[in-house]
């Protein structure tokens, strides 16, 4: 498939203009896009654990999640040596790395599109105070620890840290894949029974204990679902294209000391 076509169908979903009001930096990371895409790499991010299958298969893209170099480009390269390498690494095999992170996130057919359908919510809508988020209903109101447990799996994360100071019952929730955790502020004052996201740090915590709210935190690495729906958006623009998916990034394992 012609790339600029390509990506222009991929840009009705996932503008850059999304990204642009995150400030944040997407789109084309390192080398020149070619003429013609038909094999592409899917990932969270790019780092020497993929080279190796770089260096043997003939991509003529790569997609990441993360931004592969977050910053301005003459500063990133210019201290910090390891990307610098890296970088220039690609270069040499004249593979292109492009970038979706907010805008796939926020966008339509994104990650929290993705996030929300996997907990099966009905009635999904993103409220005006915070685009980024879903917030949808449950077929069935469920105990707020059932709940935790049905997320988990449905997520498909292998643990996840309940708060529970909120409702006992869940029906409504809200959900922002990766570090939404601050925004838990706007699913309770929509209503939500429970706001699920990730890297929550210790005074959000005990924010959320205090204004008596159920929160979900899971794993950044629930945002591995970027392949499976990414994928599914390129094969509905090309059915032709090859796509292959690395999942390399896992959570680290949790230990509990019993008692």
């Amino acid at each position: 498939m012609n790339t600029h076509a390509l990506l222009r169908g991929l840009a009705k979903f996932y503008p850059k203009k999304i990204a642009k009001k995150h400030h944040d930096f997407v789109g084309l990371m390192c080398g020149k896009l070619k003429e013609e895409t038909n094999r592409i790499l899917l990932c969270l991010d790019f780092d020497e654990t993929i080279l190796n299958k770089v260096e043997v298969e003939k991509y003529d893209l790569i997609i990441t999640h993360h931004p592969f170099i977050y910053g301005q480009k003459r500063y990133v390269l210019k201290f910090d040596e390891h990307k610098r390498r890296l970088f220039e690494k690609m270069l040499e095999l004249d593979v292109p790395i492009y970038s979706f992170h907010t805008n796939f996130d926020e966008g339509k057919k994104g990650m929290n599109d993705a996030l929300a359908s996997l907990l099966m919510l009905n009635n999904i809508y993103s409220p005006a105070e915070m685009p980024m988020m879903r917030i949808g209903t449950l077929s069935e109101s469920m105990e707020v620890h059932e709940f935790a447990k049905y997320a988990i799996e449905k997520l498909n994360v292998p643990y996840g840290a309940l708060i529970d100071e909120g409702k006992s019952t869940i029906l409504k929730v809200g959900v922002i894949g990766g570090g939404g955790s601050r925004d838990y502020k706007i699913a309770k004052e929509l209503g939500c029974d429970i706001y699920i996201s990730g890297d929550v740090p210790h005074h959000v915590r005990r924010d959320i204990v205090i204004d008596k709210f159920n929160y979900l935190d899971v794993p950044h690495e629930v945002e591995n679902v970027f392949m499976a729906q990414m994928k599914k958006t390129l094969l509905d623009l090309d059915d032709q294209l090859i796509i292959d998916t690395i999942v390399h990034e896992v959570p680290p394992k949790i230990y509990k000391l019993s008692k």
